[in-house]
C-alpha cells in the first residue's frame, strides 16, 4: 500500500477499530482504567463507565480485560439490547455452562449460579463487561441485578461493568431499577482529549504503527485537528487519516492546516471550519 510505504508504516495508524495495541493513556482513559482496577480489587458488584460516542469506551473495555490476570474469568457482551432470557443465555455461553438453549429462565439462573460457585471454589473471580448498555431494556437490567445477588459470605460471585453512552444515566434514573442504581459503587465519565493530548495521541499512534521520521503535525494543524474533532478520539482518527492521505496525495512532508480543513469538510460529524474559503486539497494521487 503506497500510503504506508510513503510514511514508513507497518500498519494503518488511524483505524477506528478498537485495537488495544494503540491504547493511549490520556488523563481521562487512564483514570477510567484505574477506576476499574480499583473497583475490581475491592470486589465491587456494579461499575459504570459512560462517555459520548467515539470517546473510546470499547477500546477501554478491551484494554481493561487484557489487564486481568489468570485469576479472573471474563465475559464480554458487545450489544445487550435483548430480553432477559437472551441475556442469560449469552452469559451462560460466555461462561461455558453447557445449558441447552431451550431451558427456561429459572433453570438458566440456577445453571449460571452453579457455574459461578464452581469458579469461586477454584479461586476464580468473574467479571461481566457489557458494551452499549444504554440499549438494555429495563427488565433486562433488573435480571442482571438479580444475578449479582449471588454471593458467598466473603464476596460477590459476579462483578458487572456497564459501558454506555450518557443515555444510560437517564435509564438508570428510572424508579423501576432504583435497586440497581444503588448498587453502582464506582463510576467514571470518559471525556475528550485536550489540545495537547491530541498532538501526543497523534504521535503515539504513528509511533505504534512504525513511524520514525520527523514530526508530521505542526502546532497550527494540531489546533485545527483539535477544533475540528472536538477532541473525540474517533474523529481525531478519521481526520488524521484523511489529512495523511491528502499529504501523501501531494507528496508533501508535513500536515498543514489546509489538509485538516479539507478532511473536516469531508467528514459530516466533524466541526466545520469557520472560514468561508478553502484551498483545494485531494485525498489521492496518481500511482507511483
Amino acid at each position: 500500500m503506497n500510503y504506508l510505504r510513503y510514511f514508513g508504516l507497518r500498519e494503518p495508524p488511524f483505524g477506528i477499530t478498537p485495537d488495544t495495541s494503540f491504547f493511549y493513556p490520556c488523563r481521562s482513559s487512564q483514570e477510567a482504567l484505574n477506576t476499574l482496577l480499583i473497583a475490581m480489587a475491592n470486589g465491587e458488584g456494579f461499575i459504570k463507565i459512560t462517555g459520548e460516542v467515539g470517546t473510546g469506551k470499547t477500546l477501554l473495555c478491551r484494554k481493561f480485560l487484557a489487564t486481568l490476570d489468570d485469576g479472573w474469568v471474563s465475559a464480554y457482551i458487545p450489544n445487550p439490547s435483548f430480553e432477559p432470557r437472551t441475556l442469560l443465555l449469552a452469559l451462560a455461553e460466555e461462561l461455558a455452562t453447557g445449558v441447552d438453549a431451550g431451558v427456561d429462565q429459572h433453570h438458566l439462573f440456577r445453571a449460571i449460579g452453579r457455574t459461578l460457585l464452581d469458579l469461586a471454589r477454584s479461586r476464580k473471580r468473574v467479571v461481566l463487561c457489557m458494551d452499549e448498555s444504554q440499549a438494555m431494556p429495563l427488565d433486562t437490567l433488573e435480571a442482571l441485578r438479580l444475578l449479582t445477588n449471588l454471593e458467598t459470605e466473603k464476596r460477590k460471585l459476579l462483578h458487572v461493568v456497564l459501558f454506555g453512552q450518557p443515555e444510560l444515566d437517564r435509564k438508570l434514573n428510572s424508579e423501576a431499577i432504583r435497586q440497581l442504581r444503588q448498587r453502582i459503587t464506582f463510576q467514571y465519565r470518559l471525556g475528550a482529549l485536550d489540545e495537547d493530548e491530541v498532538g501526543t495521541y497523534f504521535a503515539h499512534r504513528l509511533g505504534v504503527a512504525g513511524y520514525s521520521g520527523a514530526p508530521l503535525l505542526g502546532s497550527g494543524a494540531r489546533r485545527m485537528l483539535y477544533r475540528s474533532s472536538r477532541g473525540v478520539p474517533r474523529l481525531v482518527n478519521i481526520l488524521a487519516h484523511k489529512s495523511l492521505l491528502a499529504l501523501y496525495g501531494e507528496g508533501g512532508e508535513r500536515i498543514e492546516r489546509r489538509h485538516v480543513r479539507a478532511a473536516a469538510l469531508d467528514t459530516p460529524a466533524a466541526q466545520r471550519p469557520r472560514r468561508w474559503w478553502w484551498p483545494s486539497v485531494t485525498f489521492t494521487r496518481a500511482a507511483d
